[in-house]
């Protein structure tokens, strides 16, 4: 039998989802914030202060000088082209070859097949900072320096990729693979028409981690790259901040273009 609860029970339970969305609010708050205070020092005036307590988060009036600055006095078209350019080729194809090369790890059984695998998470264990003289004597040795193959070959592919669409591909039943078998699809279709369609979601969270990684990406191209009409936007951020020292409102105006997307 059914009993209908008590008042005390729902106002505690109303208590309990108050508190937990209170403190969800608070923790957006915490980390909104920087954002909003970038954006309101980008669109202050000379007049006004960048930095104060309590920080003026309304600026009085807002001006668009500070974004004409940095989009001026820098190559920023040519800096955004070429950040978009390298997420246009890398992204996709690393979602690729991450998807096909996981797929045999998962799904086929040949010898050596766990030892490649471990042998691929092993990699994650290195530090960036360890391979990075080694992987620039390579990219020289091939002449790929000072281009864009530079940046893009060597981050084509990727150890965490790998595995995380490996377990995406061990979540599939077996009994859908081996009725696609049945009806006629041959390896290549059967990872095209049926894995792939299967793990999208993994898929599509794998290239927001892409996207964010070559978008942010530093290290690599300042080893890699000489000239600036290559320089990806984190680059031309850093040239930015050398061009307009401690002008604070320029560079906030700046960083807001470049955390747009």
């Amino acid at each position: 039998m059914n009993r209908r609860k008590t008042p005390p029970v729902r106002y505690r339970r109303w208590l309990k989802t108050i508190a937990m969305y209170l403190l969800l609010m608070l923790m957006a708050c915490l980390f909104i914030g920087p954002f909003i205070l970038l954006l309101s020092t980008a669109f202050k005036s000379d007049a006004q202060a960048a930095f104060g307590f309590p920080p003026e988060l309304v600026p009085h009036p807002p001006v668009w000088d500070n974004f004409d600055q940095a989009w001026n006095d820098i190559p920023f078209p040519r800096y955004l082209f070429n950040s978009f350019f390298l997420v246009a080729v890398m992204v996709p194809t690393h979602l690729f070859l991450a998807a096909i090369t996981a797929y045999p790890l998962a799904r086929m059984k040949f010898f050596g097949r766990n030892f490649i695998f471990y042998a691929i998470i092993a990699t994650m264990f290195i530090p960036d900072e360890v391979i990075l003289i080694p992987r620039f004597l390579i990219v020289k040795t091939l002449g790929m320096t000072d281009s864009y193959l530079g940046i893009i070959v060597p981050g084509l592919i990727g150890a965490f990729s790998v595995f995380l669409m490996r377990q995406a591909y061990l979540t599939i039943p077996k009994e859908m693979e081996e009725a696609a078998i049945i009806d006629g699809c041959g390896p290549f279709r059967l990872w095209w028409n049926i894995m792939l369609p299967l793990t999208a979601p993994t898929m599509a969270a794998l290239g927001v981690f892409s996207f964010i990684s070559v978008w942010n990406s530093f290290i690599w191209p300042l080893v890699v790259l000489k000239s600036p009409e290559l320089y990806p936007l984190s680059l031309g951020l850093a040239y930015l901040a050398g061009i307009f020292g401690t002008d604070v409102k320029a560079l906030a105006a700046g960083a807001m273009i470049s955390v747009t997307p």
